[in-house]
C-alpha cells in the first residue's frame, strides 16, 4: 500500500492508501534554484537602470520598505540585509530608512515578535513599526479608484520619498497573484480600502492565476500607482521554499517578468476531477491558522468533483486567525445560512473566509486535520478529524471501486489548470 507524507506545521504527517484505488500525486513542477540565493539576490540588486532612477530622485532621500508579517514565508533574512546595504551605498542614511510590517487586516505585530520576521541586525539598526488598519490618525486619504475603492494608506509610508515593497510572487486564490504593489497597496491600507477591494471576491475573474482580467488585482494596481510605489523586490520560490528567481524593478515590470516564472513553478494540468483530494497547505507558516489555510482549500476544490471529499492537513496552531471570522459563524448551522448571511450583511474581511469555505463545503465534504479544538472546527461547519489516517480510512469506505484520489502535499503552491 502506498504511503504519502504531507507537510504539517514544522513537521509532517503520513497516510497509507489501498492499492485498489488510482492515486495521483499532484505536485508542482520541479523548479530548481539556478544559483545560491545570495547570488540571485545580488544579481537582482545590480540593476543600473533602477539605481539611476533612484539617484535621479535627489539626495538625502527617506526610504520606506513594506515587508510582510509572520503569515508569509518571505525570506527576509536573506533579502533585507543586502537591500539596506544597497540603499546605504546610494547615500541613504540608516536613520532615513524605515520598515513597515504590512499586516493588512491582521492583528498588528508587537515589537517582541519582530524577530520572527526580520533579522536582528535590521532590528538593531533601523526603525520598524507594524501597520494598524484601524488607526485612522495614521492613515492618509488619496481619493477613490476608478472602481470606487477609497484609498486610505499608512501616512508615514506614503510620505517617504522612496517607497519599496518586499514579498513573494506566487498564485493567490482570488487576487490572481501576490507580489508587486500588494504588500503596501493592501498590507499598509485602511480597513475600508481592503473591504471595498476584497468585495470583488465574488467576481468570476477574481481567481487564482488571473492577472490582467482580475478586477481585484487591477484595483490594487491602481492603488499602488496612487501611493507612488517605486520599487518591488520579489522572490519566486518553489514548493520547498527555495528561491528560484529574484526580481527588483518597477512593480509592474516585476509582475510582468515574475508571473510566467511563477506559473512554470506551480501550474499543473488536469483532465478530470477526483473523488477524494488529500491536501496540505504546505506547512508553516502558511498553515498558522485557518484564515490562511483556507487558500489551500481553494486549490483543492478546483480538483475535487461535485459531491467529492477534501481532507485538509493544516496545523492551525493559532486557531482560526480571525475573531470576526469566528463571530460571523455564531448561530450559523448550514453552508446555505453562511452564504445567505454574508450576502445580507455585505462584504467584510474576516467573514469573507466563512463565505469562501461555505461555498467550497457546499459542493464537497471537507475534513480538517489540525490542532484546533474540535468545537472550533465544527463551528466552521468542517468535519474535525482525529488524525490524517483516520480521516482517510473513514472516507475510503464510502468510495466507489473505480474512485480516483489525488494527493496535494503543497496545495497552495499547486495551481490546477484544466486541460482544454
Amino acid at each position: 500500500m502506498p504511503t504519502f507524507t504531507l507537510p504539517y506545521g514544522k513537521t509532517r504527517l503520513s497516510c497509507t492508501l489501498p492499492d485498489s484505488f488510482q492515486v495521483d500525486a499532484l505536485l508542482p513542477p520541479q523548479a530548481l534554484p539556478p544559483a545560491p540565493p545570495e547570488v540571485l539576490i545580488a544579481a537582482a540588486l545590480q540593476n543600473a537602470q533602477v539605481e539611476a532612477r533612484v539617484r535621479a530622485k535627489g539626495n538625502h532621500l527617506t526610504a520606506a520598505i513594506a515587508i510582510n508579517d509572520k503569515t508569509r514565508p518571505v525570506p527576509h533574512q536573506l533579502l533585507l540585509p543586502p537591500l539596506v546595504k544597497w540603499l546605504e551605498d546610494l547615500g541613504i542614511q540608516p536613520e532615513q530608512i524605515q520598515f513597515f510590517i504590512a499586516t493588512g487586516t491582521h492583528t498588528p505585530t508587537p515589537p517582541e515578535e519582530f524577530h520572527r520576521i526580520v533579522p536582528e541586525t535590521v532590528i538593531q539598526r533601523y526603525s520598524i513599526e507594524s501597520h494598524d488598519c484601524d488607526s485612522a490618525e495614521n492613515l492618509t486619504f488619496l481619493g477613490d479608484t476608478q472602481a470606487g475603492t477609497p484609498i486610505y494608506v499608512n501616512r508615514k509610508y506614503f510620505q517617504a520619498q522612496l517607497k519599496i515593497v518586499v514579498g513573494n510572487l506566487e498564485p493567490h486564490h482570488f487576487m490572481g497573484f501576490s507580489g508587486g504593489v500588494k504588500s503596501a497597496a493592501i498590507g499598509l491600507c485602511g480597513r475600508d480600502t481592503i473591504n471595498k477591494n476584497h468585495a470583488f471576491l465574488t467576481h468570476p475573474d477574481a481567481r487564482a492565476g488571473v492577472y490582467e482580467q482580475n478586477p481585484m488585482r487591477q484595483d490594487i494596481e491602481e492603488i499602488g500607482e496612487r501611493i507612488g510605489i517605486d520599487l518591488a523586490l520579489n522572490t519566486v520560490m518553489n514548493a520547498e521554499k527555495e528561491i528560484i528567481a529574484v526580481l527588483f524593478d518597477d512593480p509592474k515590470m516585476v509582475m510582468r517578468a515574475g508571473i510566467p516564472l511563477s506559473l512554470q513553478a506551480t501550474q499543473v494540468r488536469l483532465t478530470e476531477p477526483y473523488d477524494l483530494v488529500i491536501a496540505s497547505v504546505g506547512g508553516a507558516p502558511k498553515d498558522l491558522n485557518l484564515y490562511q489555510s483556507q487558500k489551500a482549500l481553494t486549490h483543492a476544490s478546483m480538483v475535487v468533483r461535485n459531491g467529492g471529499t477534501v481532507i485538509l492537513a493544516a496545523e492551525c496552531g493559532e486557531g482560526s486567525g480571525s475573531a470576526s471570522f469566528e463571530k460571523f459563524m455564531e448561530n450559523v448551522n448550514t453552508y446555505q445560512e453562511a452564504i445567505a448571511k454574508f450576502s445580507h450583511e455585505g462584504f467584510r474581511v474576516g467573514p469573507h473566509k466563512a463565505f469562501q469555505i461555505a461555498q467550497q463545503a457546499a459542493r464537497s465534504q471537507i475534513y480538517l486535520v489540525s490542532e484546533m479544538p474540535k468545537e472550533l472546527t465544527a463551528r466552521f461547519l468542517l468535519h474535525p478529524a482525529e488524525s490524517l489516517q483516520s480521516a482517510v480510512d473513514q472516507v475510503i469506505q464510502r468510495l466507489p471501486a473505480n474512485a480516483r484520489i489525488a494527493v496535494m502535499p503543497y496545495a497552495t503552491n499547486t495551481l490546477p489548470m484544466h486541460a482544454p
